[in-house]
């Protein structure tokens, strides 16, 4: 499948043309850096997978998600987002970041709309989304531009080049947490944040309306067994993995905030009723999106998938499973390097006065 041109408008990856000098111009320009893993999905990018009609990102290096890509897909990512933000009273982050921050990373995109968002909010900020598949918009904030990196490939950011980075539903696709926060505390300034934003794939219920032979208890486990068959996990949140990779590598201020999220109009409270609608309705958009490949990975059969969906929706529409997920949202700082005493001060008084009302603040920048 060869998508149109007009898709790469804001992108920046490789050709391997070395006469093209536009290109190399364009490369030279953004963040300096290495070209590992940009360079090794550039030649395939264009041709997307095709499985039972839907597509998947191309095969290229060791890149695995198990999504499909197509509109559908896109369309409750975005529903996904919207909810998301409800859930942390409409704010992007937790991180106790500056307005000032001049460079932020969004790894694994999407469709760009949180890096929009984030670019919208941030517009003095030099903003880069990374993803494995080009399904992000052309007309986007002028500081925001894209990239095509696989982000289980060592990065190809330069060292210390980041304020912020933030990681989102990367479960499933992931096979080294430890690795992943290792790069991220790599190209993150001293003193700047890292934030992870995981959900447990496992529904759940506090009054036992989540029985063993429903559709909605299956779900956790099938994707948890298709993770396996892919050699990564879903079980992030589950698991912890975010905290103990994020101590491992070295962060510090270390923060956590979970959610139990519900899913389906079955609370009685308002924001939850509507957040749990929000989710019921990114489900029932694309379920077979976000099945079908790992169902395939386990032998189930095209009438398989196709009741199972039917049963699904069935039990989120009948208002009487009382489902919920557990979302986790944690952040950690790179240690400042010896001799920023006054920075940590002047950072510490803005964590104390912040809330989430940011004020004018000196900037501290890193040079590297």
């Amino acid at each position: 499948m060869v998508l149109p041109s007009h898709l790469f408008h804001n992108y920046h990856f490789h050709h391997g043309d070395d006469n093209d000098e536009d290109e190399d111009s364009n490369i030279a320009n953004s963040n300096a850096r290495n070209d590992n893993s940009t360079t090794l999905l550039a030649p395939d990018i264009l041709k997307y997978r095709i499985i039972h009609g839907r597509t998947y990102h191309a095969e290229s290096g060791t890149a695995q998600y198990w999504a499909s890509n197509d509109e559908r897909q896109n369309t409750s990512m975005d529903m996904i987002h919207h909810f998301l933000k409800m859930v942390l009273d409409n704010e992007l982050f937790l991180a106790p970041i500056r307005d000032d921050i001049e460079t932020a990373l969004d790894v694994g995109t999407g469709t760009g709309i949180w890096a929009i968002d984030f670019a919208d909010r941030f517009p003095s900020t030099e903003v880069t989304g990374t993803d494995i598949s080009p399904i992000q918009p052309s007309w986007v904030p002028p500081n925001l531009q894209f990239e095509i990196e696989d982000c289980t490939q060592p990065w190809t950011f330069e060292p210390q080049s980041m304020d912020y980075v933030h990681m989102r539903y990367l479960y499933g696709s992931i096979s080294n947490w430890t690795e992943l926060f290792r790069e991220a505390y790599n190209v993150c300034k001293p003193g700047g944040w890292v934030e992870s934003c995981e959900a447990s794939p496992l529904m759940e219920s506090d009054d036992g309306t989540v029985p063993k032979n429903s559709a909605m208890h299956q779900w956790g486990p099938l994707f948890i067994d298709g993770a396996k068959e892919m050699g990564s996990t879903f079980t992030v949140v589950d698991d912890d993995l975010q905290v103990h990779s994020m101590q491992e590598v070295g962060f510090e201020d270390i923060k956590v905030t979970e959610k139990k999220i519900p899913i389906g109009g079955w609370a009685n409270d308002t924001k939850l009723h509507q957040i749990g609608r929000f989710v019921q309705m990114s489900l029932e958009e694309d379920i077979e999106g976000y099945i079908q490949y790992m169902a395939g990975l386990l032998g189930w059969s095209d009438d398989q998938v196709t009741v199972y969906c039917a049963k699904l929706r069935n039990e989120i529409r009948s208002g009487h499973h009382h489902a919920w997920f557990r979302y986790k949202v944690v952040y950690g700082r790179r240690p400042y390097e010896d001799g920023c005493e006054s920075e940590r001060e002047r950072e510490s008084e803005h964590e104390s006065e912040r809330g989430h009302q940011h004020e004018d603040e000196a900037v501290c920048r890193y040079d590297n």
